[in-house]
């Protein structure tokens, strides 16, 4: 049981300068007896209003230096606090603020909201066991307009999709990794080094790009390149759900439309998603 959308604004200060970080944030517990559900007895449960409180007064005491160290912090302070919690689990979501340029100077204390994919993580710890750690990117949402295509794929009597060599990719990208064991990491520079590997395994070179035979393909380059690049990362999960674009038939307006003019198709939409980590890890 637990807590559910706790959302707040932390501001910190620095002298004029002002820096600030809002968030979601869900925290879950398991406590040592399920007396509470069995029999009606409520003698260790801490209520959820409670749960809310703590996590506000360790946002106020601790600040948030990374997502994964406030959620790292709720989870050592529920297992150190309360002998009957048997394990915890916290999630945290970020709003993506950030701070606003003028001519190129950034402004002290303005700041804008840019949805270019929101910053998520998770932690977790049973009692007497690791706590482990996972982060994220949702909401990010892609664009190629073209080296993509789909050719050579399965064909029935019931296939009705012509084979393309040139078409839009496009989606909405989800994907988690897991650090597996917690060290000091420096979550912030891994999280900004791990968004630059999507976006490039998903683009290619910005002179000429890199041509995806599918949109599994794209998946699985996104997921080698950051394994190759980062090695805090044992496992990543990357679900991409795809927004397909239909070329408007123009020849009834007396118009040649040479894919200048499309239409997304809302749904059904298609979906991939694969999950890939290092042998050792799996053999661990």
């Amino acid at each position: 049981y637990g807590k559910n959308t706790i959302k707040f604004l932390r501001l910190h200060r620095e002298g004029k300068k002002h820096f600030v970080k809002e968030v979601e944030v869900c925290a879950h517990l398991r406590l040592t007896s399920p007396q509470e559900y069995l029999e009606g007895n409520n003698s260790l449960v801490i209520p959820t209003d409670t749960i809310k409180n703590i996590v506000l007064v360790l946002a106020k005491k601790n600040g948030i230096p990374s997502l994964e160290q406030f959620a790292i912090d709720i989870c050592n302070h529920f297992m150190t606090t309360f002998c009957q919690v048997a394990y915890v689990k916290t999630y945290v979501q970020e709003v993506p603020w950030q701070r606003l340029h003028e001519d190129g100077v950034p402004h002290i204390h303005s700041f804008i909201c840019v949805p270019d994919g929101i910053r998520f993580c998770e932690a977790e710890q049973c009692r007497n066991g690791p706590l482990t750690v996972f982060a994220g990117i949702k909401d990010l949402k892609l664009m190629k307009t073209t080296q993509s295509g789909f050719e050579g794929f399965y064909k029935n009597e019931h296939t009705t999709l012509p084979e393309r060599h040139d078409r839009i990719l496009c989606g909405e990208l989800f994907c988690k990794w897991s650090y597996g064991e917690c060290k000091d990491f420096d979550f912030d520079c891994i999280w900004k080094k791990i968004r630059e590997c999507i976006l490039e395994a998903f683009s290619g070179p910005p002179d000429c790009g890199e041509y995806s035979p599918s949109y599994q393909k794209t998946v699985n380059c996104i997921q080698m390149l950051v394994l190759s690049r980062v090695s805090q990362v044992q496992v990543i999960e990357v679900v991409l759900n795809n927004t397909f674009y239909n070329v408007v038939d123009m020849k009834n307006l007396g118009l040649t439309n040479d894919k200048e003019v499309l239409v997304p198709v809302e749904a059904p939409y298609g979906s991939c998603a694969c999950t890939l980590g290092r042998k050792k890890f799996f053999e661990a």
